[in-house]
């Protein structure tokens, strides 16, 4: 056992140099602008932009680096998450989600022991049916949108929890089925979240924006254990809170943009005017000047 955890920590610090290349902004910041253009081809091939690709050169990467130094605004901070009615908007309902989810899927998976069966077997279901609804929600993110599996998941997560108050408890094995179900709604809701919540927010706060809402899953770790005890005094109290928390959190995902198949907003500004009216011609332009002023529209950004 120890072995096996302890070995992907020897082996990584051989195996990450080797089969992990290093970021082209890395390579240029470091003068290793050939191997930066050997990569930025090796992407454009990926995405089957091969021409594009062909037509990179040292210059134009290193013209298109100096270019984005020059453009740099000062540092954000928190502060912006809340500071425009749009972000505010995003920010809020995600706080939700994330404490909500979080809340839900750790009290479920630290309270194994009251549905009567063994508790090694009841992780082990848990474990199998969080990889099936992982599964599930990659292809509903990819065909059905974001939000519609955000919602869908939490909401059926949290009527899960609650109907399954009702069952008998001599009935451990569909307690435990409706459970794991339970479970594994909230497990698929934490995959789409992540990749929905960084769509949201635009680039200059988004890291800013994932950590805020990361931290707000942490908060909601922090009260499963809380909510569970309050089983002592009523049983009815932690499946209706978890329950009822996941259903508002759905809720809260409808107020939010779906993001499938929708251009990445860049600035906070390009935000508001996208909730305000859609991306107008304007934010093109924006997104566009610096190529068009500095590189001569230069085929970098046609090739990622």
């Amino acid at each position: 056992m120890e072995g096996a955890l302890v070995s992907p920590a020897v082996l990584h610090p051989s195996l990450g140099p080797r089969w992990l290349p290093e970021s082209s902004r890395w390579l240029l910041l470091h003068g290793r602008s050939q191997l930066a253009v050997e990569n930025l081809r090796k992407v454009a091939v990926m995405n089957g932009r091969t021409q594009e690709g062909d037509r990179l050169t040292k210059e134009v990467v290193n013209s298109y680096l100096q270019s984005e130094i020059a453009s740099v605004r000062p540092s954000n901070s928190v502060l912006d998450l809340f500071r425009t009615p749009a972000i505010r908007k995003v920010t809020c309902c995600l706080m939700v989600v994330w404490f909500s989810n979080s809340m839900a899927y750790y009290g479920l998976a630290m309270d194994l022991q009251k549905f009567g069966l063994s508790v090694y077997l009841v992780q082990v279901l848990f474990g199998v049916i969080d990889i099936l609804a992982m599964l599930v929600a990659t292809t509903t993110m990819i065909y059905v949108g974001r939000r519609a599996t955000v919602a869908s998941f939490l909401i059926l997560a949290g009527l899960m929890v609650i109907v399954n108050m009702f069952v008998p408890e001599d009935m451990q094995t569909l307690r435990t089925a409706q459970a794991a179900l339970g479970k594994g709604c909230l497990a698929s809701s934490f995959i789409c979240v992540y990749l929905f919540t960084g769509e949201l927010y635009p680039t200059e706060i988004r890291q800013m924006g994932m950590g805020f809402a990361s931290i707000s899953a942490r908060f909601g770790g922090l009260v499963a254990p809380l909510i569970t005890m309050l089983g002592e005094f009523s049983a009815i109290l932690p499946p209706m809170g978890f329950g009822a928390t996941s259903i508002l959190a759905g809720l809260a995902v409808c107020f939010l943009a779906e993001t499938r198949n929708a251009p990445l907003v860049e600035t906070i500004e390009a935000m508001e005017r996208r909730v305000k009216g859609g991306l107008s011609k304007k934010d093109e332009e924006e997104k566009e000047e610096i190529s068009l002023q500095q590189l001569g529209a230069s085929p970098l950004k046609e090739t990622i």
